[in-house]
Parts: C-alpha cells; sequence; structure tokens
C-alpha cells in the first residue's frame, strides 16, 4: 500500500497514500506522506506531475486538511488544480477538524465521495485515530508462543519459538511504532537490545517499567546511545540512584499502585512524553497487568508448531485467578495470516469502542 511507506517516519501524523486518475482510471499521479513535517500524501501527488490536472480525480485513504499547519491545506491545492471528484476512505478523527475539508470542496463544486473501504482505513490508522480521540498512546501486545501457548520453558529459554520469517515481522513492527516496552524482568532475563534490525529500519524508543530501579547501565538496552531509552520507575526511588545511566537515559518517576508502577498513570505520562504508539514485547505478569487495566488495544501472536507439554513453561498472560470461562478477556480476530511454518494472528480487544470491527 502506497501510504504504508511512510511507516515509522510519520508519527504523530497519519499514514497517507493519494492517486491522482483520469475518468479511464489511468493513473496520472500518486505520493505519500513520506515524514513528519514534510508534504502530506495528496500535495505530493498534486505536485509530482506537470500534467494538467483540470477535472481528473483523486482518491486519499484520510480526508484532506483544511487548515494550516506544518504545511498548507491539501483541500486548497485541491481545489487550485481543479480536480473535480475526491474519493476518500475515512474522515478525519481530529474533532477540531473533522468533515472541515470535505465541506470545503463541497462548497468548491467538487464531488465528495466518502467511506470507500472505511473498516481497512480505520484499522490502517488506528493509532492516529486513537491519539486523535483518546489523547492516549495505542497499545499492541506481542508474543510468540507454542501451541500450547507458551512464551518460553521453566528456566526462561525462549530462543527461539518462531522461526526467522515470524522474526523479520517483528523487525517491521519495531519500525512501525514509536516504542517497544519491556519490564525490568525481561531485561535481567534475557539482555535484549529491542532495536530494529530490518534495512532502513528506524529504532523506537526503549522503555523499561522497573519499579524498583534494579537494572543497571550495564544492559544492552541501555548502551545504544543513538536511541533513547525511557525507564518508567517508582515514585519514592531516591535521586542518588538514578545516576548512574548514560545521557539517552530518562528516568520518569510514577505514583505507585498495589506496590508497583501504576500502569494507566505510566502511559499517560509517555503520552505527555510524545510517545504515539508502543509496542510491548514483555513478560507473562506485566502482559496479564496492561490487559487486566483494559489498556491494550491490540494483540498480535505468532504461533509456532510446537508443543512445550510442560505445565510450568511460562505462559504469555498470567497472573489472575478465574473460575469460570466467561471471565476471560475477548478479542475480536480481523486477521491470520500463514507464514514459512508460524501462523500470524491479530485480534482487537473487543473493549475497544474506536473500529468497526
Amino acid at each position: 500500500m502506497l501510504a504504508k511507506k511512510g511507516e515509522g517516519r510519520v508519527s504523530p501524523n497519519p499514514l497517507v497514500g493519494a492517486v491522482v486518475f483520469d475518468d479511464n482510471f489511468n493513473i496520472i499521479s500518486e505520493g505519500y506522506h513520506a515524514k513528519y513535517g514534510e508534504n502530506h500524501a495528496e500535495r505530493n501527488a498534486l505536485l509530482n506531475t506537470s500534467a494538467d490536472l483540470s477535472g481528473k480525480s483523486i482518491i486519499v485513504n484520510l480526508e484532506p486538511c483544511s487548515h494550516y499547519g506544518k504545511t498548507p491545506p491539501c483541500a486548497d491545492l485541491i481545489i487550485e488544480k481543479g480536480l473535480k471528484k475526491v474519493i476518500i476512505g475515512m474522515i478525519d478523527p481530529n474533532p477540531l477538524v473533522s468533515g472541515s475539508g470535505i465541506k470545503k470542496l463541497k462548497e468548491a463544486g467538487i464531488e465528495v465521495i466518502t467511506g470507500v473501504l472505511e473498516d481497512e482505513c480505520l484499522m490502517f490508522n488506528e493509532i492516529f485515530i486513537k491519539n486523535q480521540l483518546e489523547k492516549m498512546p495505542f497499545i499492541t501486545i506481542k508474543t510468540a508462543v507454542t501451541l500450547d501457548g507458551k512464551i518460553a520453558a521453566r528456566t526462561g529459554n525462549s530462543k527461539w519459538i518462531t522461526d526467522e520469517t515470524s522474526r523479520y515481522e517483528v523487525q517491521k513492527l519495531r519500525n512501525k511504532y514509536d516504542a517497544v516496552l519491556t519490564s525490568s524482568n525481561t531485561v535481567i532475563k534475557d539482555n535484549p537490545s529491542l532495536t530494529c534490525r530490518m534495512k532502513n529500519g528506524r529504532n523506537p524508543i526503549r522503555i523499561v517499567i522497573d519499579t524498583t530501579l534494579k537494572t543497571t547501565g550495564d544492559f544492552n538496552v541501555y548502551n545504544d546511545d543513538k536511541t533513547p531509552v525511557i525507564i518508567i520507575t517508582g515514585e519514592n526511588i531516591p535521586d542518588d540512584k538514578i545516576l548512574n545511566f548514560n545521557y539517552n537515559v530518562k528516568i520518569i518517576k510514577c505514583p505507585m499502585k498495589n506496590k508497583r508502577v501504576d500502569l494507566s498513570k505510566a502511559v499517560s505520562l509517555l503520552y505527555k512524553e510524545g510517545i504515539k504508539s508502543i509496542l510491548v514485547e514483555a513478560g507473562a505478569f506485566l502482559n496479564n497487568s496492561f490487559i487486566q487495566e483494559g489498556l491494550v488495544d491490540k494483540l498480535i501472536q505468532f504461533i509456532a508448531p510446537k508443543i512445550l507439554s510442560d505445565k510450568e513453561g511460562i505462559d504469555f498472560s498470567q497472573g489472575c485467578i478465574r473460575q469460570n470461562i466467561s471471565e476471560c478477556n475477548t478479542l475480536k480476530l480481523v486477521s491470520t495470516k500463514k507464514l514459512k511454518s508460524d501462523i500470524m494472528i491479530v485480534g482487537y480487544f473487543c473493549k475497544n469502542k474506536l473500529f468497526k470491527v
């Protein structure tokens, strides 16, 4: 998809692509939003050609903007170029501008068609929608499990449950999300770097939930000085304990809940830091905490054709005592994809009411 080319580089803006075509559906020009602060997709599509665009049409997955931001309004340029039809996937969710671009186009005599592949467009810009409507980060949990639901053996060993194709999909996710979050326990046990290891990829900000600040600056996650790291720790941690980290590490003290960092408050603080999307790559108890707090929007799970057959193996989420199936957290699955040897499933938690899925 054209808009997908901007993945990892346009946040906090949405992913947008635009195609200009004639009455015979011949493509005249196309463009996408490539980087935050640069031209929007429609502007690129309209300026990427010297052809006369009078009487032509444009299709775009998100309503053209009608206000001045870092760039001039795209709706104005569409009118200026003399296009006759604009086809829109979804209306801008920002309550302050929603529908104003469409209104401006219609007032200029341009035919506007909306709601084309709307569900697909909503899911494609799920992060932007959550940010606009709730002023909170979009949060996804990523897990890799055996057929019997284990993310690791009882020893903590998890390399490798899934194959190289699945692991490359994870690198693509790290490129997409603003930040990847894990726990201090995972840092201590696995010593991960949590970087993006794909060609031309962008390293996410790394976030470590460390209530008692038991990790130290020696771990891999803290030693890539080109990428910021945020440690969320307890509000009572003394200042002299936070000095032994590199300059790229920011430590944020957070209110506590049940002797642990209050995850709801932590997520709110991270949004204020400019983090619009978070990929959680953590262990069973932190995964469960995020789920039970109702903070998770989406689950991406890679399932490998392996069976551990050990009740002491580690589940991807644990920490609750429940008596009935009716107490389950439920999801609506939106896709199932066969990879090389694994399966990738994607679902929204049903508490999420933002998307028509």
